[in-house]
């Protein structure tokens, strides 16, 4: 069965403000002195101000990180203790987990196709959950872990206009779900219930109408083919935060309203969600010294100290905005200081780490920094060594009010 997860009370909920984490990141600089790499700050605040928001909004699904999204030991320790669960893809994953006192039923092992060996490991350590969508993978479960629970992970309509899709990869298609289902009943595996993910990055959130439906089928399906009645449904991803999680939360409650009136009055039906980006985007900011400089026309040109191959290897895929704040040493403020179209470099010998062009920047020298907000989700996970520049290295310094 898997854990609770509560929201933890009486924890500082308030996110700093942008003016205290300016302050804070000076006297982190200034305390290094020659302070020139690449550095991470962790807003404590906002994280418990995240998990809160969710809570308020999505009472009944209990929200189980993707620790894919940001392994953080400093960000996992603090979810750790404000009770989520965690969405676990491999041994190394649940090994992080289980390392911060975690229990092993706070975690779904949320990878559809797993190698024998993290099989075996699950099943070692009391990993009793987990998603299949494939004949190939009930039979590693029946030969290594044949006591674990089963969410069959479904492909559910692309509606959602995400930026990433799944179904490509993951999920038993319409026809698969009742040969599948079968399998399990004659391997007499336990298939508790149903997955799915509408997709990262989502905007149509009218999706999760859609996707909730065809869960509702594949659990009418389970019973009418006479296997022990479902009792978990895990909407997987694809949540942000701001005004789109309350319009996500809004759609998620209508339609479970619509397909599990019953389940929801009795409380017999538990509800599990996988975010990552939602928990893990705005409580990190990266810091970044200017490394070089150069002028060309009417351009002002810069090198800082991480780039595209280290912890902003995500704008090769989802082309998001960057939120980029200067902090000049002799003047932090910035304040009427005339700004010249810049392009940003990071620091590799790749002509393609560049991370921003015809961004408008004040004049900047030598050993001042860029901001950058809103770094956590898909950042340093992400990210690699390029040029032995390590994106691994980069420290991260926790900060709460």
């Amino acid at each position: 069965m898997v854990g609770e997860a509560k929201l933890i009370k009486n924890r500082v909920t308030k996110p700093v403000s942008r003016d205290d984490l300016f302050h804070f990141i000076k006297s982190a600089i200034s305390n290094e002195q020659q302070q020139t790499d690449p550095f991470y700050v962790l807003d404590l605040g906002a994280i418990r101000s995240l998990v809160e928001t969710w809570f308020d909004n999505l009472p009944v699904v209990q929200p189980f990180y993707a620790v894919k999204c940001n392994p953080n030991p400093a960000f996992l320790k603090e979810m750790a203790a404000l009770g989520t669960g965690f969405d676990c893809a491999s041994l190394p994953e649940i090994e992080t987990i289980l390392s911060l006192g975690v229990s092993p039923d706070r975690i779904v092992f949320a990878n559809t196709c797993k190698p024998e060996s993290h099989i075996k490991y699950a099943a070692k350590v009391g990993v009793n959950l987990t998603t299949f969508d494939s004949n190939c993978e009930l039979e590693k479960i029946k030969m290594w872990h044949p006591k674990c629970e089963l969410l069959i992970r479904i492909k559910v309509p692309e509606t959602s206009g995400a930026t990433f899709k799944f179904g490509s990869k993951f999920g038993a298609l319409p026809e698969e779900i009742v040969p599948l289902l079968k399998a399990a009943q004659e391997a007499k595996l336990q298939v508790v219930g149903v997955s799915f993910h509408i997709g990262s990055r989502a905007i149509n959130f009218h999706a999760f109408e859609d996707a909730i439906g065809a869960a509702k089928t594949t659990f009418d399906t389970a019973a009418q083919l006479g296997l022990p009645k479902m009792h978990i449904l895990d909407i997987g991803g694809g949540f942000t935060s701001g005004p789109k999680f309350t319009d996500a939360a809004s759609a998620v409650k209508v339609a479970l309203q619509k397909y599990f009136p019953g389940e929801l009055a009795d409380g017999n039906l538990k509800i599990i969600a996988e975010p990552g980006r939602f928990f893990a985007n705005s409580p990190f900011t990266l810091t970044t010294s200017v490394i070089g400089k150069r002028e060309r026309a009417e351009v002002k040109e810069y090198w800082i100290s991480d780039g595209i191959s280290g912890s902003m290897n995500f704008l090769k895929y989802d082309h998001d905005e960057v939120i980029c704040t200067p902090l000049i040493m002799k003047n932090p403020t910035c304040k009427e200081l005339k700004t010249w179209s810049s392009t940003v470099f990071g620091p590799t010998c790749d002509a393609a780490d560049t991370v921003l062009k015809g961004f408008e920047l004040p004049e900047l020298d030598m050993n001042d920094w860029l901001v950058f907000h809103n770094m956590g989700a898909y950042t340093s996970s992400r990210g690699n060594d390029f040029n032995g520049f390590k994106t691994s290295a980069i420290p991260t310094i926790a900060y709460e009010n």
